[in-house]
């Protein structure tokens, strides 16, 4: 409980002033034993009990009346955001998640929880009186001084946007900003609690709660959760988009709520350089990926286009937007010694029909001078790199490129990306390594996009090299030793594969394992090309070089000019085109569990104020003082009625006499 005008609560001494009159007309009387009446005392022992219990009620009613009337005059806030604690707030810093997974709607439909959450701080300010709030959005992370709670609704700082948020950052700022400010302060964090937002496991939490231990007034943290179930909703994202000669091709995926059930139905709307078409789509389940080709003029250097699907719980990921420029080809290289294995990796990288894609072997020694502005990925079938070789193939990584270290074949201490290989071993006489297990969604052997696996389990080795480093394992054999692992390294990513297409090696050289791997690493590493056209909403790329503006080209929805930067679509900066999608991780719909934020926010002593199933309320907190008047009245009434006269009996002359 709040009181906006706690310097009346002095006045509740007066509730003492009936105690104190009592005991002092007690004084005024001397009471003087009368033998002859001692045998009258036991006749009025009986209800002088009640008599006594009779004056204290009234004693007890005037005293809680005076303290009810001086809590009413006190105004009195209640509210589990607010929390319990006397004296007036001077600063509330409101760190508002402005995610595009706070576009979504609670059961009703109606409003988004971004504009509850709103609605419901702009009124619970105004109950607070008038102290200072400060607001730090989750999209510019600036703390920004709002001068009335009634245009919080109005700002652009408070509107929709497709990014994602990070509290860490944002309790951080807040740290900083109340590090310059004296008095009472409280922050409230206003969020649904999506766990990809909260990043409850990142170290930066620890950073934040030092920086509020060190503040001269510790303040109070609240949060603000709306949580719960929400309207119906069908999501559309872009996995990847690439120009193979005349089509682009688009890996899409399209998810409905957990709870969804059976078979539905989806309008899918392709818009495509001022065209439109419309397909329909059936889901059977939860998601489903697909891919999508779409034909291009032959003549058509440059264009744009977006898919969606009809509005519903969340307006914010019903559309996928996507760009190209012109046809490149992808350039692969193999490094390895003449021979066998280096045929049959020369042959996965450009096989027969691939047109847009070319391959060339060179010697490991030749690796020095090797141009590599251009290459999507390397193959490298030999010893680890030393030396000008090591160095140049650690900048090709760092800038993006896609490295796939096979099997040397001898033993060797070098590593590269601290990753190495362990000794050769060989399989007992008469048996094989078999491949076990391997990631089905994730890595060079996952599923087609139709959700077709990869034969995997035909590859039998005779020989193999164990990679050896803290690297993710994507593929095991049976003894659990691992066959695939990746490390990414800046924008980069370096792959080791545990045997090498040599039949004194293994089968790999049958393409049910070599070919779906070697093509899928070269996708990844010109995936930095196609990236110049396709990039997600706050990234480096969204940002204005010198001398650029920024331009929208696409008429999807309802944009605001105040947050292009914060928005999803087709923009123009400058000379550069680019198709801006949400964040991939905004779909996902964990919610933070409540352990998760207890050892977020450990030593804060935060207050949660969940309001699921409370959208319709809009309140955050309530003035009561109307309900202490109410008391006074009853207080002030009961002792009226404890007052009247009793009916009136015989007349008993009494125990005592004063004088």
């Amino acid at each position: 409980m709040l009181f906006l005008n706690p310097l009346l609560l002095w006045f509740l001494a007066a509730a003492s002033v009936p105690v104190i009159i009592h005991l002092l007309n007690r004084r005024r009387h001397k009471t003087i034993q009368w033998a002859a009446m001692q045998f009258l005392l036991k006749a009025t022992r009986e209800s002088r009990g009640k008599k006594k219990l009779r004056h204290i009620l009234i004693l007890a009613c005037r005293a809680l009346g005076i303290a009810a009337l001086v809590f009413a005059a006190a105004r009195p806030i209640v509210s589990g955001l607010i929390g319990w604690g006397g004296g007036s707030i001077d600063t509330v810093v409101l760190l508002l998640d402005r995610s595009a997974s706070m576009e979504s709607k609670p059961g009703d439909g109606l409003n988004s929880r971004r504009q509850i959450v709103i609605e419901k701080v702009r009124d619970a300010m105004t109950n607070l009186g008038s102290p200072r709030l400060v607001l730090i959005d989750s999209a510019s992370k600036k703390p920004q001084e709002v001068p009335s709670p009634e245009t919080l609704t109005e700002l652009s700082a408070t509107a929709a946007t497709d990014t994602a948020a990070d509290f860490p950052t944002l309790l951080n700022r807040a740290a900083e900003f109340l590090m310059e400010t004296s008095g009472r302060s409280e922050i409230w964090l206003a969020s649904d609690l999506q766990s990809s937002n909260w990043h409850p496991d990142d170290e930066r939490w620890a950073t934040a709660r030092a920086s509020l231990a060190t503040l001269p007034q510790k303040p109070a943290i609240r949060v603000l959760s709306l949580t719960g179930s929400s309207a119906p909703n069908i999501n559309i994202r872009l996995l990847s988009a690439r120009r193979t000669g005349d089509e682009v091709v688009l890996d899409l995926e399209i998810l409905r709520a957990e709870e969804s059930r059976g078979t539905a139905i989806v309008p899918l709307t392709t818009h495509l350089n001022g065209t439109r078409t419309t397909e329909s789509l059936s889901i059977p389940a939860q998601s489903l990926r697909f891919q999508k080709r779409i034909t291009i003029a032959p003549d058509s250097v440059t264009g744009y286009g977006w898919l969606t699907i009809p509005a519903d719980g969340n307006p914010s990921d019903n559309a996928a937007f996507f760009a190209y420029g012109p046809a490149l080809p992808i350039k692969s290289v193999v490094v390895a010694p003449a021979g066998e294995a280096a045929d049959y990796l020369t042959l996965a990288a450009a096989p027969p029909g691939f047109g847009n894609q070319s391959v060339c072997r060179i010697d490991p020694g030749q690796v020095s001078t090797l141009v590599t502005g251009d290459i999507a990925s390397i193959i490298w079938a030999a010893p680890i790199p030393t030396g000008p070789a090591y160095e140049a193939m650690s900048r090709f990584l760092t800038s993006g490129g896609h490295i796939l270290f096979l099997p040397p074949g001898i033993p060797s201490d070098n590593s590269f990306a601290d990753l190495k290989w362990s000794d050769p071993t060989e399989a007992p006489a008469g048996k094989f390594f078999i491949l076990k297990d391997w990631n089905h969604s994730d890595g060079p052997l996952r599923d087609g996009i139709d959700g077709t696996p990869i034969s995997a389990e035909r590859l039998r080795a005779i020989r193999r090299q164990t990679p050896l480093g803290d690297a993710t394992p994507l593929a095991r054999w049976e003894d659990e030793e691992p066959f695939i692992t990746r490390r990414i390294v800046d924008h980069g990513t370096a792959w080791f594969m545990g045997t090498t297409p040599d039949y004194a090696w293994s089968n790999l050289g049958d393409a049910d394992v070599l070919l779906p791997t070697i093509q899928r690493i070269i996708a990844a590493g010109a995936d930095r090309f196609d990236a110049s056209y396709l990039t997600t909403v706050g990234s480096d790329a969204t940002q204005l070089l010198a001398g650029e503006t920024r331009t929208r080209l696409d008429d999807y929805g309802s944009p605001d000019a105040a947050n292009t930067a914060y928005q999803s679509g087709i923009f123009r900066l400058g000379e550069r085109l680019l198709a801006v999608n949400r964040p991939t991780l905004e779909d996902a719909p964990e919610i933070l569990s409540r352990d998760s934020l207890d050892s977020a926010l450990s030593g804060t002593g935060y207050t949660l104020l969940d309001q699921a199933g409370q959208a319709n309320d809009p309140s955050l907190s309530r003035d009561v003082w109307r309900a202490f008047l109410i008391a006074v009245l009853f207080f002030f009434v009961s002792e009226a009625i404890l007052c009247l006269p009793k009916k009136s009996h015989p007349q008993v002359l009494p125990a005592k006499v004063t004088v």
